[in-house]
């Protein structure tokens, strides 16, 4: 089954056409970083226009980087939500007008359904059952794994996820959206020793997350040594060292937590936190220290992709999920909403 992935959910447009045989053939992503970056944040009206202007081209360049003919296309999948309406009706549209004109089914599939996914298109991929922390701008979650649309929840952030919080904490330090690799470059040069931050909700019980008091920390930190205007450069790697170790810290022992719990030693994280290093060291020692292991998708693919949808479409498929033709965009969807493959 030959499945063209289209992703539309925010500020990237991704495609992909992947195939259950012989794996993903090819890929495009163009991000609108620079589109938004003025305003600070993702405008969803400019969003919205630029996945119009960008998607059909992308289609084309990956049918031809692939080689293949539009009559060879099973399937078409899209991300039928979480996110920007707007943007989620234009791949959706896209989507159903390209399968109705080829005469083949189109399937809507849940975001971060694909971000979970997403380290199955490496070679060594995990087995199931297992944990994954989903971590992106929008979500912090844990999620049990059973098997595909097999879901339980185990946590999520009650406030702002991980990366919305490295985004407000690079607004205070002065650096561009988004600003999650700006922090995490500031970081590098701060000094650890410096700031003590708070690890929030690591000594309740649980597995939920909340990172809006270590945004306020923050921003008190800032103005007690100077404020945003007027802190010097090592100030702000310190701060933004501090910060960032504080979100990893948390995110690491809930997620040897959540394994213990389960009493499972798989964990997947994915989302665009994921690519985030000094994430990925930590919990890669943290876990050894428990004989367990963590997955990760291709840097590439940690961020909003078409190929964690094509992937994510072709397996529901041939589990054998359709779609109705009434089916509408959910700008908002619980993971727990999610239904299995094959039910009604």
């Amino acid at each position: 089954m030959l499945v063209l992935g289209i992703e539309t959910s925010c500020d990237e447009t991704g495609v992909a056409l992947y195939d259950s045989d012989r794996g993903l053939l090819a890929d495009a992503l163009y991000s609108q970083v620079a589109v938004h970056e003025e305003y600070g944040g993702v405008v969803p009206e400019l969003a919205s226009r630029d996945h119009v202007r960008k998607a059909l081209p992308l289609i084309e360049e990956v049918i031809s980087k692939a080689g293949v003919g539009r009559g060879e296309i099973s399937a078409v999948a899209y991300t039928a939500g979480p996110g920007l309406v707007g943007a989620l009706m234009v791949g959706a549209t896209l989507a159903r007008g390209l399968a109705m004109g080829w005469g083949i089914p189109a399937l809507g599939i849940h975001h971060m359904e694909g971000h979970l996914l997403a380290p199955m298109l490496e070679p060594d991929k995990p087995a199931y059952p297992f944990i994954a922390l989903l971590v992106s701008g929008g979500h912090t979650q844990l999620v049990r794994v059973d098997g595909l649309g097999e879901y339980k929840l185990l946590g999520e952030s009650l406030d702002d996820a991980a990366g919305e919080a490295f985004d407000k904490v690079a607004k205070m330090l002065g650096e561009p959206y988004p600003g999650g690799p700006h922090v995490a470059r500031l970081a590098e040069s701060g000094d650890p020793a410096r700031f003590t931050f708070p690890r929030p909700m690591v000594n309740r019980p649980g597995l939920d997350f909340s990172f809006s008091g270590l945004k306020t920390f923050t921003l008190n930190t800032l103005a007690q040594n100077g404020g945003r205007d007027n802190v010097d450069q090592q100030t702000r790697a310190d701060i933004a060292c501090a910060f960032q170790l504080a979100v990893v810290d948390t995110l690491v022992i809930k997620c040897r937590r959540a394994l213990q719990q389960e009493q499972l030693q798989r964990l997947v994280i994915a989302g665009g936190v994921s690519a985030n290093t000094e994430l990925r060291e930590r919990l890669s020692a943290a876990l050894a220290k428990i004989q367990a292991r963590v997955y990760y998708p291709a840097l590439r693919f940690c961020t909003d992709n078409g190929a964690m949808i094509a992937y994510a479409g072709c397996q529901r498929l041939l589990a054998g999920d359709t779609e109705r033709a009434d089916t509408a965009v959910r700008p908002r969807w619980p993971m727990d909403e999610l239904a299995a493959p094959g039910a009604a």
